[in-house]
């Protein structure tokens, strides 16, 4: 079974095997693992997400052996980066995409968002935004919707003026200079970088590149809250393991203590504008 949602199915129905060998209805099932009913009835008809914690939960309440839980849990991996990918969920473009992000950014408390190639989402202007949705659909071959793709990367940016959401953006000076777009839109979008750096509701920091740094990133991520992103050139990884999430917090630390805030920043803006302007 290739596809995503019928092997979500086959996995919720294994998961009900599971419960019903052990001999346990689904009321006692919730009960012994601390979940509600209907909890129990949506993982098992695919009509909610599993994580990787829950199918421990399953396995060691009904008695499964290590080989059943690790193979499960394989399973599990698998189908999420399946249905994760690229290919899949650019199906019918990029606006998708956008809306998911601005859901999972809605109700946020914290969210630290890193990029070592080119300028965050959440601080891109339209024009660069735009070039940039034209790029993936070039690359993915998908639908191109850039107008509303950028439409709706746009009003994901209300994030940035709650006070009640907590942002941290390291932009990497090497994902400055990239031109990805003509002179004149780069020097529009170092504008808008110089703008949102005073503001109180965000704390956005350049990392240089002549900076030394004790752990060194691989690619661009974004934690939110209890959940990290990571995008590759065919799919989307989300990883919520504790432990994961700690390592990916201890990176971004380090690139938030190594990175120029406040004047230093500013100035190093500055000096990227005069150069992006020269070129136009």
């Amino acid at each position: 079974m290739s596809d995503p949602d019928t092997r979500r199915l086959a996995f919720g129905d294994a998961l009900r095997r599971l419960r019903v060998e052990a001999g346990l209805s689904g009321k006692q099932f919730a009960q012994r693992a601390g979940w509600t009913a209907s909890k129990v009835s949506r993982m098992e008809t695919a009509n909610q997400s599993v994580s990787d914690a829950d199918v421990v939960v399953y396995c060691r309440l009904t008695g499964a052996d290590d080989a059943v839980e690790a193979e499960l849990r394989q399973e599990l991996r698998e189908i999420r980066l399946e249905a994760a990918s690229w290919k899949r969920q650019l199906r019918t473009g990029n606006s998708a995409r956008q809306e998911y992000g601005k859901q999972l950014e809605h109700d946020a408390e914290r969210i630290r968002l890193f990029e070592i190639a080119m300028v965050p989402g959440l601080v891109q202007t339209a024009e660069y935004a735009r070039h940039m949705f034209e790029a993936v659909a070039v690359l993915h071959q998908n639908r191109l919707d850039v107008a509303e793709s950028v439409e709706r990367r746009m009003a994901r940016q209300e994030v940035l003026y709650r006070p009640r959401t907590e942002v941290q953006i390291v932009c990497s000076e090497a994902g400055l200079r990239h031109p990805i777009a003509p002179p004149q839109v780069m020097v529009g979008q170092l504008d808008r970088l110089l703008a949102l750096a005073g503001m109180s509701t965000l704390r956005l920091a350049v990392l240089p590149m002549d900076v030394q740094l004790s752990a060194v990133p691989q690619h661009g991520f974004v934690i939110i809250d209890e959940m990290a992103l990571v995008e590759t050139v065919n799919t989307e990884m989300t990883i919520t393991d504790p432990d994961d999430l700690e390592r990916f917090d201890r990176l971004f630390d380090v690139l938030l203590s190594a990175s120029l805030e406040g004047p230093e920043a500013r100035a190093l803006l500055h000096r990227l504008i005069e150069q992006y302007s020269a070129l136009g």
